[in-house]
C-alpha cells in the first residue's frame, strides 16, 4: 500500500487524541503519541512509563468491550487558511510488548521518539488495523 499525502501527514504529527466509547456509549478521549505502520494500514500505541493517575485505563477496558476507535490529529493556525485534520478510523486489539506483533510496534514507536530509545514502553501496546480515512483541509 503507497501511502498518500493525507496518510503521510497523519504519520509525520507528533501526538494524536485517541477516542473509544464508554460502557454508556459516550465517547472517552485521550492524547497519546503513536506510529504509523510503514504500509499506512496499521497504528501503534502503548502504554509507557509516563505518570497515569491509575494503571487500570480505561481506553484499554474500553477496546476490549468495543474495538471501534477513532484517532484525530490536526493543525491550528491565526491564518485559517492553514487548518486541517486528518482522522483514522478502525478497530483495535491490544497486545503484549513482549509479543513478536508488540515488539515490531514498539519498534515503530521507538524509531519515532526519541524519549523511548533508552526507556522503551513495556505496558500493553494498542494496535489499530482496518483503517479508513477522513481529512479536511482550508485550502
Amino acid at each position: 500500500m503507497k501511502i498518500d499525502n493525507e496518510v503521510q501527514r497523519f504519520t509525520d504529527a507528533p501526538r494524536a487524541q485517541l477516542s473509544t466509547i464508554n460502557p454508556d456509549g459516550t465517547p472517552h478521549l485521550v492524547p497519546i503519541v503513536f506510529a504509523v505502520a510503514p504500509t499506512g494500514d496499521r497504528i501503534f500505541t502503548a502504554i509507557d512509563w509516563k505518570p497515569k493517575t491509575t494503571q487500570k485505563l480505561q481506553r484499554l477496558d474500553n477496546i476490549r468491550a468495543d474495538p471501534a476507535v477513532s484517532l484525530i490529529v490536526d493543525h491550528y493556525s491565526d491564518d485559517w487558511t492553514q487548518l486541517w485534520w486528518i482522522r483514522a478510523d478502525g478497530n483495535a486489539h491490544i497486545t503484549e510488548t513482549s509479543s513478536a506483533e508488540g515488539t515490531s510496534a514498539t519498534d515503530a514507536l521507538v524509531a519515532k521518539y526519541s524519549q523511548y530509545k533508552n526507556n522503551r514502553p513495556e505496558g500493553p501496546v494498542i494496535i489499530i488495523e482496518k483503517l479508513s480515512w477522513r481529512s479536511w483541509s482550508a485550502s
